[in-house]
């Protein structure tokens, strides 16, 4: 960036790695930026390479950017926040990048999970008008019937508005252990989404995975290995994403 040449503040701090566009605006609003020593709390500011750019009084820089396809494992926190001796997913990655997750897997659930420091790239895929579908592999408790199965596709009421329909597509009923599995895919990703949508038609989830994100999967990757995105496959998710968006 040349000095003649500016960019958005929030779009310089999601380019930073730090944030979404939309937490950056947060971030502004709320005061937490500065720009050459001086709080700065005005959406649309423009700020050049000669500019000095602070958040909570440090000093941001912008990064290459970088994308990967990492296999989460079970038992492993999507915050990068201090969590006492819990591992974290960006335990996994080198420290010199500020990587953090496109959207978010529990803490018991393993499987396909994008890390990047791009954070237009998460909101594109993430924002819930984008309907980037992922896969699930669940295994619950009890043996599913045809009227749970209908209701989970058509929609559980959870937290006041019906989540999506959806597919679900029954691969075992183990009769003796009373379990059934099945896979499920999903545009939306509302929070422990799957897990409170078993319970409500009376079958507790006892084991979640992400099996596809759109049209990744995790090929030969072992839980806590990832490899980077190739270029075609970071194109080809943001054409879905935006495709996504105009059909809404």
């Amino acid at each position: 960036m040349s000095a003649a040449y500016s960019e958005r503040l929030q779009k310089v701090l999601a380019s930073a790695g730090l944030c979404s566009r939309r937490t950056a605006e947060t971030w502004i609003l709320a005061g937490r930026v500065k720009i050459n020593g001086v709080i700065v709390r005005e959406l649309g500011v423009k700020v050049s390479r000669q500019d000095v750019v602070e958040v909570d009084d440090k000093l941001i820089d912008a990064q290459e950017k970088v994308y990967y396809l990492f296999y989460k494992p079970r038992k492993v926190l999507c915050t990068s926040e201090s969590d006492g001796d819990r591992s974290k997913v960006v335990d996994y990655f080198p420290k010199d990048k500020r990587v953090f997750t496109v959207g978010r897997l529990d803490y018991d659930t393993s499987g396909l999970l994008l890390v990047t420091n791009d954070g237009d790239f998460a909101q594109q895929l993430i924002h819930p008008s984008h309907e980037v579908e992922k896969t699930y592999e669940v295994r619950v408790r009890g043996i599913l019937e045809a009227t749970a199965i209908k209701a989970l596709e058509q929609g559980i009421m959870l937290d006041g508005r019906l989540t999506q329909k959806t597919k679900v597509k029954v691969t075992h009923k183990d009769f003796s252990a009373r379990t059934t599995s099945f896979t499920i895919r999903l545009h939306e990703g509302r929070n422990r989404q799957i897990r409170r949508m078993c319970e409500a038609v009376g079958a507790p989830v006892s084991l979640l995975h992400r099996s596809r994100f759109a049209f990744l999967t995790l090929g030969d990757l072992k839980p806590g290995e990832y490899r980077l995105l190739k270029p075609f496959e970071r194109q080809r998710l943001l054409a879905l994403a935006k495709q996504g968006q105009e059909l809404r």
